[in-house]
């Protein structure tokens, strides 16, 4: 079955490996974390998106606001630089930035063993409030852009267990974003960010918005998640959410405040990745649900029981299918969403 994953931090890692031991065999094209290209191929991939995340902690003190975000804007420039780069050596592997482009693929008998990378950013921030960056990042492959990650920023406020952060909206630059990426042809991407910033999405944006990484927040508890309302909204702005594979956001547990302690530490399994989807359907459609797995961006520990890595993809269709998904639905969830989403809103 073909498929497409709206996220993975592997590129990040990568890039991590690469400071810390200049030596290292690890690339995108083969690696020993969840996900690379000679894996993909085999589990017939069609797409895979590869976030350019920085935590701004990592470089500098974030109240000397300038220094931070331009440390970490170069992080993502050399990060986009290294994708190209490996893109560029091998032809199994190619950066995408036209719905044409991953069509063509599929398409041309030639290129059917060949994945397809979509580079998306994780932390709006660095874009210290200048759009020239932004246009910048498009230029360069950028196809999302994830507004917040666990700080604030000059975007919005992030996802949190504080009621007044949690309803925090977008910031004035913020809305700038927004209606930039519209213009430009990006993808705005509200996993990460606080309740208030993802209304705030939906009420400005003119193209479909994305949760590319979140889970139902009614199955699990967690700020990181989306509301029935937020998924119900989603669906109607013709929207997608992308199941996440992080177990503290699959497990099952109510009360916002915190997990039970029956529940910490508990690996999740692949019928909670069903569960969830499911939800999500009854919720949002099944045109508004879709796959983002978040893999190498936490402790493989924290993987689902029998989840390595993208190898066990079709562990999840089964599990999907034994739920009672159908065919029809599974296709969309897979694969279908993700590409119309990209139709309506890439240039």
């Amino acid at each position: 079955m073909r498929w497409i994953d709206m996220h993975c931090d592997t590129l990040s890692e990568i890039a991590k490996q690469m400071k810390t031991d200049e030596n290292t065999k690890e690339s995108l094209e083969r690696n020993h974390l969840s996900v690379d290209i000679e894996r993909l191929k085999k589990a017939k991939a069609s797409a895979q998106f590869f976030a350019c995340y920085v935590n701004a902690a990592e470089y500098g003190d974030r109240a000397d606001g300038t220094r931070c975000w331009d440390t970490a804007y170069q992080a993502v420039l050399d990060m986009i630089a290294l994708a190209h780069e490996e893109a560029g050596t091998d032809g199994d592997f190619l950066i995408v930035g036209k719905a044409a482009d991953i069509r063509m693929r599929e398409e041309n008998s030639r290129m059917t063993d060949v994945v397809a990378g979509i580079l998306t950013l994780e932390e709006g921030g660095v874009l210290n409030g200048q759009l020239s960056r932004l246009e910048n990042l498009y230029k360069l492959g950028i196809r999302l852009v994830t507004l917040t990650w666990n700080y604030v920023n000059c975007i919005g406020a992030p996802n949190s267990r504080n009621r007044n952060i949690m309803e925090k909206g977008l910031s004035k630059f913020g809305i700038e974003v927004v209606e930039k990426m519209n213009t430009l042809g990006m993808i705005v991407d509200v996993s990460h960010l606080s309740d208030g910033g993802f209304w705030d999405c939906i009420r400005h944006s003119r193209a479909p918005v994305a949760a590319s990484h979140s889970n139902a927040r009614s199955i699990c508890a967690h700020p990181r998640n989306l509301s029935d309302e937020m998924l119900r909204a989603l669906g109607e702005k013709g929207g997608v959410a992308g199941l996440n594979f992080y177990s503290e956001f699959l497990r099952k547990g109510r009360g916002i405040q915190a997990d039970s302690q029956m529940n910490a530490g508990r690996r999740a399994s692949v019928e909670d990745i069903a569960d969830h989807a499911v939800w999500m359907i009854q919720k949002a459609g099944e045109d508004a649900v879709a796959l983002g797995t978040d893999f190498d961006g936490f402790e493989p520990a924290s993987l689902p029981e029998s989840i390595r890595g993208v190898e066990d993809i079709e562990k999840v269709w089964d599990a999907m299918r034994k739920k009672g998904i159908t065919p029809r639905q599974l296709d969309k969830i897979a694969y279908g969403n993700v590409m119309r989403v990209i139709r309506e809103v890439w240039r």
